[in-house]
């Protein structure tokens, strides 16, 4: 590499630089503070596990986000996180304990072997929360409203809600008694609303034709929240699990519509299919084409700790919301001090930072740009007197 090129970082691998770290940072701080005015108690988990841990229970998609290193202490295999998530279900199970209903918020850089699309940095800034103990919709309730409100506190507006249910999907294959192969083709042409592949695969390999129906249809149940008596309608018969997931689907979307949201709903849609377990959803904002905050149940996650608990959660991308917010933030700028050798200097600087000012103290024969430094004042010395003067 030549010295020209040692400023490079990797593909997908970005930096923040001073102004755009500090909205950032600004948002960390008021979004934790919100979580904690909801009862979520905020946990620092490690950069780096042990991947026993790390990946217990996460499927397959973020075993291939992980880096993976070698433990040099003990030989074992480590793994850079990529995802929060499965650390806070190992600190549930195994730090804390807890037999209620346990809160738990975190914001932290996750790692990724790959961007998961097309320009997302490799390198995002998760922050998010995890309700664990809880299996009734309530709970997923509110996440989702706490998701919501993450993204209205960001200054983000006009957002759209999806929604999801993959009980809906494995409900109608519970007694399908489909090899894994045959399910997996089927979930593709299902993801990729395939309409005439789906008919002819159903028709090949579903001889139940009240299944086949059902199946047939699942692509079509997207749109509004018309949808779900759609749904009812379309899916009358279907097992039990599917229509008690219409119905909490039905209640969530009773529960925020109140709030300023569009919601959008596809019963086909099944994002982590292999790691959820009940409701999935997301938050978009028109032109922006990844999700801003996304999330959903996994009550399994705790199995591989031996302490299996109801869990629901979402995470967002700091960088995203920041990116996408319409609230300007007004940076905070300082007072410049030349240099002097006057200890008085000294205690008025002192004074200065314990009121909370930025205070940037110069240095002898510095060539002073104020813009540079982010300083709008001057503190000078008049007839006697210690004064702030606002620069022009």
């Amino acid at each position: 590499m030549t010295i020209a090129d040692r400023w490079l970082l990797p593909d997908g691998v970005d930096e923040v630089l001073p102004e755009r770290a500090q909205v950032v940072e600004h948002l960390r701080r008021q979004l934790l503070d919100l979580y904690n005015c909801w009862g979520y108690d905020l946990v620092i988990p490690p950069m780096v596990e042990f991947t026993d841990s790390l990946l217990s229970g996460s499927g397959s998609d973020l075993d291939l986000m992980t880096f993976r290193i070698t433990d040099q202490l003990s030989g074992r295999m480590m793994g850079i996180r990529a995802d929060i998530t499965p650390q806070t279900a190992r600190m549930d199970a195994h730090s804390l304990r807890r037999e209620g209903p346990s809160r738990l918020c975190y914001a932290g850089t996750v790692l990724h072997t790959r961007p998961r699309g097309p320009l997302e940095s490799r390198t995002p800034i998760s922050i998010g929360v995890e309700l664990f103990g809880e299996a009734t919709v309530a709970a997923d309730i509110e996440v989702i409203e706490l998701l919501l409100e993450s993204i209205s506190s960001a200054g983000v507006e006009n957002v759209h809600l999806d929604l999801g249910h993959v009980d809906i999907f494995r409900g109608l294959l519970a007694d399908a008694d489909l090899s894994a192969d045959s399910e997996a083709q089927l979930f593709d042409l299902v993801q990729r609303k395939a309409a005439r592949e789906l008919a002819q695969w159903i028709e090949s390999n579903i001889s139940d034709p009240q299944l086949a129906g059902w199946l047939n249809v699942l692509p079509s149940l997207a749109g509004s929240v018309e949808v779900l008596a759609a749904a009812r309608e379309k899916l009358a018969g279907a097992p039990a699990a599917v229509l008690a997931a219409v119905a909490q689907l039905e209640e969530i979307v009773a529960a925020i519509t109140d709030r300023n949201v569009t919601v959008y709903l596809d019963l086909g849609e099944l994002p982590g299919y292999h790691y959820h377990t009940g409701v999935v959803f997301a938050a978009y904002v028109q032109g922006y084409g990844k999700a801003l905050g996304n999330g959903g149940r996994y009550d399994h996650v705790g199995e591989a700790f031996g302490r299996p608990r109801p869990a629901t959660g979402f995470a967002c991308n700091l960088k995203s919301l920041v990116s996408q917010s319409a609230t300007p933030y007004a940076a905070k700028l300082g007072v410049f001090v030349p240099h002097s050798s006057n200890s008085a200097v000294a205690e008025q600087i002192q004074t200065l930072r314990s009121q909370g000012n930025r205070v940037v103290q110069g240095f002898a024969g510095q060539l002073v740009d104020y813009t540079e430094l982010n300083c709008d004042r001057l503190l000078i010395e008049q007839e006697g007197l210690w004064v702030i003067q606002k620069l022009s």
